[in-house]
């Protein structure tokens, strides 16, 4: 029998780079270089792994065997074989497939910021442009953006800069990263992932690529479109159940009700959905509504309800200081250069990522009332903090010195085990406790969301 020929490469001994090193790249970049047999085929891979950043901090780290995100076991790195990484663009040269994971935030004004998407693009449309092999080279972004970005923001750039036009002389394909920082049950292999490509061949391929390492299976979407808009409402669909919860919180909080309480007994129904207050922050709960909301402005129809939702959150900040500084008034507690001590300043419990975390707006609002904020995180990098923040942080809790208000920010387990004697120590006579996340014994009075 001949064999047929095709302009795409071999799924089982393709070579694979990860653009973009951070939480979402760099388990992806591990998880395929150790990989040895296809989940779908059983046959044995022989992958050659490129994981490329333009950081030479992170990329020292990593050769070391360091990951500062907490995502990968350092035993991972120091034991890699397949997989090398990289500042040099030079690497990259007739690779076959291109994984785009760069950050996608927001600007100030709350609009799509693609400027290391479009930094990414124009880089691999340059590598493209030098390929020697016979097959085509296949590009997946991974970063969350709104529906239709893909084909037009990146494509252009890529065939602008290749000089090869789509389906021609590359393919592109979009597969929407479904990272959870810092939860290692819901890990990269045990997600299903959701897979789409700019034709039915490029679809079908990609769809197989990812199907040979995600052991929960992939689901094969019919367009880039859809694929991608079913990552911008998966957050977006969170965003406001959060803050249905934060208002009613905040309706509870007049009403002299315990917010825990009620959604404990609440919960005790089938259907009823757990969701928690807090502050809503991190790469994408807080930012991919404004994807979305773009988009849909683009097209001439302003969104309600999604912007209801995000206008909740981003404001819940506020709304705590405001409840901090009326029950100091009421205890007639000095406002000016009074100590706040606030325990957590990352996005989450049990995480060390501080990307978009909202404590820093009650940090900044409490400084607009004169008072003096005192930071307690074990878990973030301090002088990560301190160059992007201009704040310093403290790892442990000083137990010897107590402080007129507390607010707990965030749920990490080292603050759930400090017990009633160490909370009372910590806090002077008639001060306020604000307990975001409803973590405080029950015997000790607090505000709590």
């Amino acid at each position: 029998m001949k064999s047929i020929k095709t302009n795409l490469p071999s799924i089982i001994d393709c070579s694979i780079s990860i653009i973009g090193l951070g939480y979402v790249g760099l388990p992806l970049a591990v998880e395929f270089a150790k990989q040895k047999r296809c989940l779908l085929s059983g046959k044995t891979l022989n992958r050659k792994v490129i994981g490329f950043d333009i950081n030479k901090k992170r990329i020292n780290e990593l050769e070391e065997g360091f990951d500062k995100t907490n995502e990968i076991d350092n035993i991972d790195l120091i034991n890699r074989k397949d997989l090398i990484f990289t500042t040099n663009p030079k690497m990259l040269e007739d690779v076959d497939v291109y994984i785009i994971t760069v950050p996608t935030p927001i600007d100030r004004f709350k609009r799509p910021d693609f400027s290391f998407l479009k930094d990414a693009s124009k880089r691999i449309g340059q590598v493209i442009k030098k390929r020697t092999k016979e097959t085509f080279p296949l590009i997946i972004y991974e970063s969350t953006v709104y529906p239709g970005a893909t084909e037009e923001v990146c494509i252009p750039i890529i065939e602008e800069e290749s000089m090869l036009n789509l389906n021609q002389g590359f393919y592109v394909g979009y597969s929407p990263e479904r990272i959870n920082p810092g939860d290692k049950k819901h890990s990269l292999t045990s997600i299903v992932k959701v897979t789409s490509g700019s034709n039915i061949e490029s679809t079908d391929w990609i769809d197989q690529l990812y199907g040979s390492i995600i052991k929960s299976g992939t689901h094969k979407a019919s367009s880039i479109k859809i694929a991608e808009a079913a990552k911008v409402i998966e957050n977006t669909q969170r965003d406001l159940n959060i803050a249905l919860v934060n208002e009613l919180a905040i309706i509870f909080n007049k009403l002299n009700i315990n917010t825990q309480e009620v959604l404990k007994a609440a919960g005790t129904k089938w259907n009823f959905i757990d969701f928690k207050p807090g502050l809503v922050g991190g790469h994408c709960i807080g930012i991919d509504p404004y994807y979305l909301t773009y988009k849909c402005e683009c097209v001439g129809y302003t969104p309600k309800v999604v912007l209801a939702g995000r206008e909740i959150n981003d404001n819940l900040s506020k709304w705590v200081v405001d409840q901090l500084i009326l029950n100091m008034a009421r205890k007639e507690i000095p406002l000016g250069g009074t100590e706040v001590l606030i325990l957590g300043f990352s996005f989450k419990e049990n995480c060390n990522d501080i990307r978009n975390t909202k404590v820093i707006d009650i940090i900044n609002h409490l400084k607009e009332y004169g008072i003096n904020p005192v930071l307690v995180d074990p878990l973030v990098d301090s002088e990560e903090i301190e160059n992007e923040y201009n704040i310093k942080i403290n790892s442990e809790i000083n137990f010897d010195i107590s402080y007129h208000a507390i607010i707990i920010a965030v749920a990490h387990d080292c603050f759930k085990s400090i017990n009633s004697n160490q909370w009372m120590n910590l806090i002077k006579d008639k001060g306020v406790f604000i307990d975001i996340k409803g973590i405080l014994p029950k015997d000790i009075k607090t505000i709590t969301l």
